[in-house]
């Protein structure tokens, strides 16, 4: 069994202060976006895609929803949004025709270069570098790895 203090009052919790931290992380992620048309979770999926093509090929719908944390049915209407916006296609698997493959097209895949780099500013902006930033990013893997159950 795990020691756990006493409750203090949430300015004592640290998940109040992460969640008050991603808060204004997302804020200021969404205003760099916004200038590109890009939601946080629009980027996310469209960058998922992206990087997944990049390491691997086309991914499915399930896989680009597994990396970025979004669930099906938002994913589904995301992905739908970014198609109508002729930023991604779905091509049927050649291995599996009820199976779509999600390619980013040469408009998409240009957005994505833009949007990380603005991604990238507001994290520079919110975490710094050096050795402060990577162990919080080590911590914060270490805490999401622990949900997810990896």
């Amino acid at each position: 069994m795990i020691d756990t203090p006493p409750p203090r009052g949430p300015l004592m919790s640290p998940g109040f202060w992460l969640h008050h931290a991603a808060l204004a992380w997302r804020q200021a992620m969404d205003a760099g976006l916004r200038p590109m048309g890009l939601t946080h979770t629009q980027f996310n999926l469209l960058a998922s895609v992206n990087w997944l093509t990049n390491q691997t090929g086309p991914p499915t719908q399930q896989q680009a929803a597994e990396l970025s944390g979004a669930d099906r049915m938002m994913t589904s209407k995301v992905l739908t949004t970014l198609e109508a916006r002729g930023l991604l296609t779905r091509v049927p698997d050649p291995a599996d025709s009820r199976t779509k493959r999600l390619i980013a097209t040469a408009e998409g895949r240009d957005l994505v270069r833009r949007a990380v780099q603005a991604a990238a500013e507001v994290d520079a902006a919110f975490f710094g570098a050096g050795p402060d930033r990577e162990d919080m990013q080590h911590r914060l893997r270490e805490i999401a790895e622990r949900r997810i159950g990896r």
